[in-house]
């Protein structure tokens, strides 16, 4: 969930906080007009003038439901102490983000954003200079992982191929299909250089994030302007879930891991399926390749 941290080397959790509450300021939201652009919950209304504000990036991350997020949504730098914070939810009003002084940076983490058509518009408009992180991962592990978590939630949904193709035979993919429309990520990226250019948009790798969290997080960092304090000693590897873990601080032995419904093993997918959505997704990688100046080798 959500954290702050209060004191530079101190890293407590605070409880999200719900947007519902407290706002007597209405926000310049860029998710839908009664709440987050994912439908959860209720946010501010967006119609109104954009009275949110704060000094940081806000966090994109189209990488699935959250576990691939989660080595930036856990690691706080302390040197920016007191206003380090994720809000799961749209843009919060101002009485409901932490006070922010010129050497602290707060963080707003919605990975909706970046397929939401309204979200670099909305944001534009509220703070043109805001710096975004965007995680990104293969995309088709993506909707795999996707697909896993509903079924989870949903066991009488239908099969993934049913989903994935409108014509499995003449192997046209149904791009209409929330799972799979998420990673055509150079689509995506068009609205955002709209309004916002590359030198103000940080990419990170969603596997590297998990083999490599202290690197991934190192260029964060520097993104971010801030002094590296994140390292490999914040992180150790959780062989039951497959992920890393974060500690509070380099002597703690209280680590904070990923919850229960993160790290689910994955559907088995009949491979000549994920072989077609290779296909289908290769003209979109490479262009996203070309436009970040990045190369995730996902073919």
């Amino acid at each position: 969930g959500p954290w702050s941290a209060s004191t530079a080397g101190a890293l407590p959790l605070i409880p999200a906080l719900p947007l519902a509450l407290g706002c007597s300021r209405r926000c310049s939201c860029p998710g839908r007009r009664l709440g987050h652009p994912a439908g959860h919950g209720r946010a501010p209304s967006p119609w109104g003038p954009p009275q949110c504000c704060w000094r940081g990036p806000c966090l994109l991350g189209p990488t699935g439901r959250g576990h691939v997020t989660s080595p930036i949504a856990l690691s706080p730098p302390p040197a920016c102490p007191g206003s380090f914070l994720t809000i799961t939810f749209c843009f919060a009003c101002r009485s409901l983000m932490p006070r922010t002084l010129d050497s602290q940076i707060t963080v707003e983490k919605t990975p909706s954003y970046f397929v939401t058509k309204e979200a670099p518009r909305r944001i534009f408009n509220m703070s043109r200079d805001t710096k975004l992180i965007v995680v990104v991962r293969n995309p088709v592990t993506r909707a795999i992982s996707d697909y896993t978590q509903t079924l989870s939630k949903k066991p009488d949904i239908p099969t993934f191929e049913g989903l994935t193709f409108r014509n499995r035979s003449l192997g046209l993919v149904d791009t209409s299909w929330n799972a799979i429309r998420i990673g055509m990520y150079a689509v995506h990226l068009q609205s955002w250089l709209q309004y916002f250019p590359l030198s103000q948009i940080h990419f990170v790798s969603g596997e590297k994030l998990i083999t490599d969290p202290a690197g991934e997080m190192g260029k964060v960092q520097d993104f971010l302007g801030i002094k590296r304090v994140i390292t490999d000693k914040h992180f150790y590897f959780n062989k039951t879930k497959g992920f890393p873990c974060l500690k509070k601080s380099e002597s703690s032995g209280l680590p904070r891991c990923l919850g229960k419904s993160k790290g689910r093993t994955h559907v088995q997918i009949d491979p000549e399926v994920i072989e077609q959505l290779r296909d289908f997704y290769r003209p979109y990688n490479i262009k996203f390749y070309e436009t970040v100046g990045q190369d995730f080798r996902w073919e």
